[in-house]
């Protein structure tokens, strides 16, 4: 039986992943696949939700390092929020799958730093190596960002895109049967550049465009992002609502 593990701090994704599996049920019995689920040990919202469930678990891949090299053939991070080390990642096969359009906007939202520079956005499947969101792509697919998308509404977009590319080549990404190709090493953005993002200056002076890119790339929902001080020194988060007319 050949063991894999997927490993996500994503609520929507894991179900979504499990409707896939139920639909590659034949292959899955026929290629005799175990799968077993994870999240990361520091998500304390999907460990209050499974605290009495025992098909998922916590894990922290640092830790348990030498167990997963000895008991998987496949990891698969599914929006992970931790770096494997480099010795996973020589020594087991470690899917990532990102929504971003390696090699842009590596690291962390890209969607949101797409809004900003304009560079294309979409998901990618990728093997995992040393380096952030780096190594082989297996398949890609690019999203269109409208003028009226907000960080929100591009984000959903491209989760279906990943769903799509997922469940097109699950079968040649289970097996490892797939070819892969190098993009150029693009750009890459840490948490910091985005938490600079959040303070807008008050004093700043840009064309109106760059100030509704700006406000749309950190709209992300119900998520505080934005925000200014006022002169009392309140902070004042606010978001732009964008509707495209019928």
């Amino acid at each position: 039986m050949k063991k894999i593990l997927l490993i996500s701090d994503n609520q929507e994704l894991l179900t979504r992943f499990s409707e896939i599996i139920t639909k590659k049920n034949s292959f899955i019995k026929h290629a005799e696949l175990s799968f077993e689920y994870a999240f990361s040990f520091r998500n304390k919202s999907l460990k209050e939700k499974y605290v009495n469930e025992n098909w998922i678990r916590s894990i922290n891949v640092k830790q348990e390092l030498t167990a997963l090299i000895d008991n998987y053939e496949l990891i698969i991070s599914l929006h992970c929020k931790q770096i494997f080390p480099a010795e996973l990642v020589e020594k087991v096969r470690c899917i990532n799958i990102h929504p971003g359009l390696n090699p842009h906007n590596r690291g962390w939202f890209p969607q949101v730093f797409s809004i900003l520079n304009g560079l294309p956005c979409g998901a990618t499947i990728h093997e995992i190596d040393k380096d952030l969101d780096h190594g082989p792509v297996i398949c890609q697919k690019e999203v269109k960002l409208e003028s009226w998308d907000t960080s929100f509404t591009i984000y959903n977009k491209i989760l279906d895109a990943e769903m799509d590319i997922l469940f097109e080549n699950f079968e040649e990404i289970i097996l490892g049967t797939y070819e892969t190709f190098q993009v150029e090493e693009g750009n890459i953005n840490l948490k910091s550049d985005f938490d600079d993002l959040c303070e807008i200056d008050l004093s700043n002076v840009d064309s109106f465009l760059n100030h509704i890119n700006k406000l749309r790339a950190l709209t992300h929902g119900n998520y505080a992002n934005a925000f200014f001080k006022d002169i009392d020194g309140n902070k004042v988060f606010l978001k732009i609502e964008l509707t495209k007319a019928q």
